[in-house]
């Protein structure tokens, strides 16, 4: 027979022949299962593990796989009308409602159809992914003398030191507290710095992650606009002054989805404003590993120019190596830092031990330097190829900043062109995208895309996708 190598297809095969067993009759032995499909021991243990997990089998060990008993007919359907009186009834007396629309978030952490070019994703394609690396560095992190033991609560004290470090200025590790990816740990810094119904300031566009983090926790996303050279301080100010905001959260390297890059005269007028209205300056750093190779010297982080604990820095590994491995950084200075861990401990206790020991190994590897390097070549090649496709097949498409890190474009459409419209084209076309609406928290000046470039496998298909985008297009317009 021919060789079958996947995984999903011995599956499949062994589910079609499944009605030859009575229940609870013993399948062929994995050596046998070898043997006629000519795949290895591991696929064939992985094709019964899935269909245990689909209760199809039983396996038992040392005894081999059998054929499920049929289970029991579920019950009939229940009535959860009553939550919707439940859920409406608690919210009634909030100011701001916490219904969560997660949408935004989902079309980035999504996995598009079979067939459709990833232009909405949020992370590196896996060629992008140091993914050997990272089995290296957890191999090794399992070995390590009590790694399955519980950690200290702010985290490992080499792995705050080695963010400490990465910060920079008079940062040091007593003043991080490791937490389970950026996500988590800006979550943690709105419910620390703000009240229900109080108003935050964000810059606009902005992250949908973000608003929707304001919202669930009854915030108010209050929008401050940026241009190429970042969030405006002269409408901060008077963000600051006409709302009372106390919390002002921005991304001042190559912000999401703008690219922007906060100006070196505008990084001290921002701290100055917060600092005189008495608020935070939540930093989001979410991309510093991302920075591709024509970029030149970084900015160092605001919180390595902040002595008076202005800032609340949040950066984090995950973008730079993969989706799952979530390990970020809090970073503080004064009481706030107290509350920070008091609201981290009640909400997950600690980030797991044998993530932080492989977030240190594999740092720590010469697998590290090498990775970052490789990556930021493949993202401005990848930058160009969309770039040069662009302005090839789509010439009105506006790209009014091209980005030297980060892993996106932002693109504004023609005035009269439907955003929504075009993003359901591309899909039929064969290609997902990020509508630019919910990156806004009130109207938004225009019709925007957010294209990735990340997250496809190579420049072939970046190009294809681009050509699949203008058909969208010429649908459209």
């Amino acid at each position: 027979m021919q060789q079958r190598s996947s995984v999903g297809e011995l599956a499949e095969q062994l589910r079609r022949e499944l009605d030859r067993y009575s229940p609870g009759g013993k399948l062929p032995s994995s050596r046998a299962l070898v043997e006629r499909f000519r795949v290895s021991p591991v696929t064939v243990s992985r094709a019964l593990a899935q269909l245990a997990a689909e209760g199809l089998v039983v396996t038992r060990p040392g005894a081999g796989a059998y054929r499920a008993r049929p289970h029991r007919p579920a019950g009939p359907a229940g009535d959860t009308s009553w939550q919707e009186v439940a859920l409406s009834a608690d919210g009634a007396a909030d100011l701001v409602p916490r219904t969560v629309d997660a949408s935004g978030v989902t079309v980035s952490l999504s996995v598009p159809p079979p067939g459709v070019l990833e232009f909405s994703g949020g992370y590196p394609h896996p060629s992008l992914q140091p993914e050997r690396a990272m089995a290296a560095a957890l191999a090794r992190a399992g070995r390590r003398p009590g790694a399955w033991e519980r950690p200290p609560l702010e985290g490992l004290p080499e792995l705050r030191e080695w963010f400490a470090r990465g910060i920079g200025g008079a940062v040091t590790a007593a003043e991080v507290l490791i937490a389970a990816g950026g996500q988590a740990a800006l979550a943690t810094a709105l419910r620390a710095l703000a009240p229900p119904g109080a108003p935050v300031l964000v810059e606009s566009p902005t992250y949908p992650g973000m608003l929707a983090l304001a919202r669930a926790a009854g915030l108010r996303p209050v929008p401050v606009p940026v241009d190429p050279d970042g969030v405006r301080p002269d409408l901060l100010a008077d963000a600051f002054q006409a709302t009372g905001a106390r919390v002002f959260v921005c991304q001042p390297l190559f912000q999401n989805p703008t690219g922007a890059v906060l100006a070196p005269a505008r990084r001290a007028e921002v701290l100055r404003i917060a600092r005189e209205a008495g608020a935070f300056v939540v930093e989001d750093d979410f991309v510093r590993r991302l920075v591709h190779a024509d970029a030149g010297p970084l900015p160092r982080p605001l919180a390595a120019d902040d002595p008076d604990g202005v800032v609340v820095h949040v950066g984090s590994l995950t973008k730079a190596t993969s989706p799952s491995f979530r390990v970020s950084a809090l970073a503080a200075r004064g009481p706030v830092l107290e509350r920070l861990r008091a609201i981290q401990v009640v909400d997950s206790f600690f980030v797991p031990r044998p993530l932080q020991e492989a977030a240190l190994e594999l740092v720590g590897s010469p697998a590290w330097p090498r990775h970052l390097r490789a990556l930021s070549a493949e993202l401005k090649t990848r930058r160009d190829v969309m770039t040069g496709a662009l302005a090839r097949e789509l010439p009105a498409l506006a790209l009014p900043h091209i980005p030297t890190g980060g892993y996106h474009l932002w693109l504004r459409l023609p005035d009269g062109l439907d955003e929504a419209a075009l993003t359901a084209a591309a899909l039929r076309a064969g290609v997902a995208l990020t509508p630019g609406r919910p990156y806004f928290s009130a109207e938004p000046p225009a019709g925007h895309l957010r294209l990735s470039f990340a997250a496809v496998a190579g420049t072939g298909e970046i190009t294809q996708g681009v050509r699949r985008l203008r058909a969208a297009y010429e649908e459209v317009r």
